[in-house]
């Protein structure tokens, strides 16, 4: 595809090989040209306003401040400029909190709020709004469908995504090319997974969320940490395939963490950014000379991206060390401030707007027409409620389970009072109870699948009114239906309710309409508040109102005169009065009604028997005597008008990013204070574990629940992990790396579709251990912090940690005593009392959470723990300060296992033993960190003195799957 291969290859027969065939070969993706679109950024500026808020602002006003004056503005971008030509790969670099993210939103025109002042020009083709220019943007988290396969996943974006012009065949077509180009051959056909369920690996599934944005075909395309969760090798394909994106006339924009040093010569341009300011913006070529010129020339071997993150970065694990790199990061700053101006005019592959590349691109045919986008979000979401078979039983299993138990509760009511006031509780917990459970239950559901919506309706892929109705086209038959009717049928007649069949079936048709209330009601919550808990709040205040007005509890005539107008406003009023009707006045031509079991003689002409008349109990419920028709209307009227409201607030409502509250620095204050203290092995219970012919396989269950074939995750491995080093396990996106981990943990854990087997040993100090001493003497560190609650500070998240995980004999003064120790000894002193913080709320850094992540898990003085990419979604330099860490740890006598996927350059020489895992699971090297590069050498694969060792070993281990000839090459080799 592209020279530049040539320099991540190793020196060697199948490396040149494998190198000349990378020139020689070019996957032509069967897009179609794109309008060429300039990108100019002119004097950009955002600031937040981090004064106080809510309740914390009551001091101020008290103090009678003026609205201006309390006002705080921090600044997260500071007068940026910068020029991106199309055609141009730019990448935006700099340290955590330097404003990378903010930048790329403001780009995108992705962030809003009211505490958000923002300034300066952005301009595409001279135009301010982004509308007119087809874009895409690859979001850091990814929002996939679970349930579908990677290839389903594609092709349902590509049939709402390419123009309506574009084939059924050309679209198959543009999939298969796509999933050749990113590497996704092998998994094409496995499901994305997500926590629950094992699918995709986080590789996987990020080149997933590339390709779905690509197949949008967009003139620029924005990409936030697209390398983030990917191995060094995985990284390298994918920038190389946005560099052949953009040499076809895109404007490609990303923020990236720790690119390789290959990867430094793919970009075209770079903007360097440092507390929000820019240090450098300008072409790649001429960046090294210009900090050259300054007086900071780049090291032999180094990094080019790592040095110039490192320079940009202010270090504060020292007084000493502070002082000096904020004076450096100053003089940067001032220094490009007087450069600015003739470093703005740069133009990446001297292209221009009228390049013959360029094609007339309307924005508005980016999309399907309304009944394509029907069609293919009908069948989406039906082969997801399909494949979601405890969901979809659920449902079926609560109306089943319901309907039995209220059955029970009322079974075979007499027509005595007593029966006759047990039919009202009776028809009143169809109408509302089994509603209310609907409604809860898809409320949860919607807060999980209305972020696909929010993602595809902000790119303009789809509109609420198709998201509304194939939603419920989707279910009409597997839920909608069959849910009322499965309650209906077992619940009236347990009752022993009249047998006529138009009784029943108004049962059923009210049944039926209150099921789609609840429904509705629940779009309509989720479309106010997209977390559970504000949509379910909303869900149960409305049945309250409904429960207070329904004239069950409270007769609707005796509620006080200036409250009663709120019975016409509660759907279960109606619902309630409707079935009553349908069972005490309805199908019978005698004016009072049914008559049911008065002991006095004379039946209706006795005025004892009166109270025993369907006429009589409709009275004292305060209903009319003919309700049956009128309500039923009424209903289907809440019906329409929930699903038009939800539609209304879907439509104006934009879910942007916005900020709440920021903490007033986003420096990293726990850089070089970490109170660790190296101990010796023998002072200390240190574990060595050896994995012998260790492996893993995997069988699931099919749709017959018959057991399918195995599947093989881990190859048998054997290797040893020692205590006081670093042991790192390394391999490319769906080698087991994950998998291995949470065996060696005992997290595997049978269900009744999935079966793990394992086989082989692993041994601790040459025992093989049971289950509770690993649980006992193992943590695990997950890949993400979402398990640290943002409402909390970071001294309380360790105190509530463990106060859960010490054990009963620890008083609590001694778990306080713990969590302070452990507050020190990861350096978080300086920001324990700040809140942790998350997606609205800003709080600590990064690297800040990451050190509280691995600080909990050690409250327990674990012998061996166990950490899955740690330096995952860090910038260069808190990577770095992150393994400092654990080497830190590691010398204290624990066992340290972690897997890796971009490492440093300088940090190889810290790895103490290395297992090296092919895909699918197969080892490839085994042992000293110092023996892996003289092992490659003796088989003929020699490392470049300029090239990153562990960039060189996954190089060599992977399978490039974009061209037939590469992968029957690199599965030689």
């Amino acid at each position: 595809m592209d020279k530049d291969l040539e320099a991540g290859l190793p020196n060697g027969p199948a490396g040149n090989n494998d190198a000349r065939s990378a020139e020689s070969i070019d996957n032509d993706l069967s897009f179609h040209a794109v309008k060429a679109v300039d990108v100019q950024v002119c004097n950009l500026s955002v600031d937040i306003d981090v004064s106080p808020s809510g309740l914390q602002a009551l001091p101020a006003i008290f103090k009678r401040q003026t609205k201006s004056s309390i006002k705080n503005y921090k600044s997260i971008l500071h007068d940026v400029s910068a020029n991106m030509p199309n055609g141009s790969l730019t990448a935006i670099l700099g340290g955590s909190g330097s404003g990378k993210t903010t930048m790329l939103h403001a780009l995108s025109h992705r962030i809003s709020g009211s505490r958000l002042r923002m300034a300066g020009e952005i301009l595409y083709n001279g135009d301010s709004h982004i509308s007119t220019t087809r874009n895409a943007y690859v979001m850091q988290h990814d929002v996939l469908v679970p349930t579908l396969t990677v290839r389903e996943t594609l092709l349902y974006a590509a049939e709402l995504r390419l123009p309506p012009p574009t084939t059924t065949e050309e679209r198959r077509q543009v999939v298969e090319d796509v999933i050749l180009e990113l590497g996704l051959k092998e998994c094409a056909n496995t499901r994305i997974g997500n926590n629950v369920h094992k699918g995709c690996s986080g590789g996987e599934k990020r080149r997933t969320s590339l390709g779905v944005q690509m197949l949008a075909n967009p003139s620029v395309l924005f990409l936030d940490e697209v390398t983030t969760g990917l191995d060094a090798a995985s990284a390298f394909q994918l920038i190389k395939t946005l560099k052949l994106l953009a040499s076809k006339g895109r404007t490609i924009i990303v923020t990236i963490h720790q690119p390789r040093s290959e990867i430094w010569g793919l970009f075209d341009g770079i903007v360097l950014l440092s507390g929000g300011a820019a240090v450098y913006s300008g072409s790649i070529k001429d960046c090294l000379p210009y900090f050259d010129d300054l007086g900071y020339p780049l090291p032999a071997f180094v990094n080019p991206a790592e040095f110039l993150v490192d320079l940009a970065v202010v270090d504060n694990r020292s007084s000493e060390l502070e002082q000096e790199s904020s004076a450096r990061v100053e003089a940067l700053k001032q220094a490009w401030q007087k450069a600015c101006s003739s470093n703005l005019s740069w133009v990446a592959a001297e292209k221009s707007i009228n390049d013959p590349v360029s094609v007339t691109d309307n924005p508005g045919t980016n999309h399907a027409y309304f009944g394509r986008q029907i069609r293919v979000l009908t069948a989406r979401t039906f082969k997801m409620t399909y494949r979601d078979p405890m969901g979809m039983a659920g449902s079926l299993f609560e109306a089943f389970s319901m309907a039995i138990i209220t059955g029970w509760i009322f079974l075979n009511l007499d027509g005595s009072l007593a029966g006759i006031r047990s039919r009202q509780g009776a028809l009143y917990t169809a109408a509302a109870l089994q509603g209310y459970l609907i409604l809860i239950f898809e409320t949860y559901r919607l807060t999980i699948d209305i972020e696909l919506f929010d993602r595809e309706y902000a790119e303009g892929v789809v509109s609420v009114s198709s998201f509304l109705v194939s939603r419920r086209l989707a279910r009409v038959l597997v839920e909608d239906l069959p849910v009322p009717l499965i309650y209906s049928v077992i619940f009236y007649f347990m009752i022993g309710f009249d047998t006529r069949a138009s009784q029943f079936f108004v049962f059923f048709a009210v049944n039926l309409l209150m099921h789609y209330i609840a429904v509705t009601l629940a779009m309509l919550c989720v479309s106010v508040s997209r977390n559970f808990a504000g949509a379910s709040l909303i869900g149960n205040m409305a049945y309250t109102l409904q429960s207070l007005g329904c004239g069950y509890f409270v007769q609707s005539n005796q509620i006080p005169v200036w409250m009663r107008w709120l019975k016409w406003t509660a759907y279960v009023f109606y619902g309630f009065g409707a079935l009553a009707a349908n069972e005490f006045v309805g199908h019978t031509s005698n004016p009072a009604g049914r008559i049911y079991d008065c002991p006095a003689p004379g039946g209706t002409s006795n005025p004892v028997c009166e109270q025993y008349t369907g006429a009589y109990v409709m009275r004292s419920l305060g209903f009319p005597l003919n309700w049956i028709k009128r309500p039923i209307i009424v209903l289907l009227g809440f019906v329409i008008a929930f699903y038009l409201g939800a539609g209304f607030i879907l439509r104006y409502k934009r879910i942007g990013i916005g900020i709440s509250r920021a903490r007033q620095t986003d420096v990293d204050t726990s850089l070089g204070k970490e109170d660790l203290k190296a101990r010796s092995l023998d002072n200390r219970q240190a574990v060595t574990v050896s994995l012998q012919k260790y492996s893993l396989d995997i069988q699931k269950r099919d749709r017959s629940l018959r057991k399918s074939e195995t599947k093989s995750i881990l190859k048998p491995i054997n290797t040893v992990f020692e205590p006081g080093v670093l042991n790192v396990i390394m391999g490319p996106s769906g080698s087991g790396k994950t998998s291995l981990l949470n065996l060696m943990a005992d997290r595997l854990h049978d269900t009744f579709s999935t079966t793990y087997e394992t086989k082989g040993a692993m041994m601790f100090n040459n025992d093989i251990p049971s289950p509770e001493v690993v649980r006992s003497i193992c943590s695990y560190v997950c890949q993400d912090d979402d398990a640290l609650l943002p409402c909390l500070t970071v001294r309380e998240n360790l105190h509530f940690a463990a106060g859960l995980r010490l054990p009963n004999h620890f008083s609590k003064v001694e778990k306080r005593r713990r969590a302070e120790s452990v507050l020190l000894k990861m350096g978080l002193k300086d920001c324990a009392d700040n809140l942790v913080g998350n997606d609205l709320v800003k709080g600590i850094s990064g690297g800040e959470k990451r050190r509280v992540t691995i600080g909990i898990q050690i409250l327990t003085d674990p012998r061996i723990l166990l950490l899955d990419e740690p330096t995952s979604g860090l910038d260069a330099f808190t990577a770095s300060s992150i393994m400092t860490v654990l080497r830190g740890l590691a010398e204290e006598g624990r066992t340290l296992i972690l897997t890796i996927h971009q490492a440093r350059s300088d940090l190889f020489d810290h790895f103490g033993n290395i297992l090296l895992l092919a895909r699918g699971g197969s080892p490839v090297f085994a042992g000293k960190g110092s023996g892996m590069l003289p092992h490659f050498a003796s088989l003929g694969f020699h490392c470049p003195t300029a090239t990153n060792p562990a960039d060189f070993a996954l190089d060599l281990i992977t399978v490039n799957l974009q061209h037939a000839s590469l992968e029957a090459s690199t599965r030689e080799k």
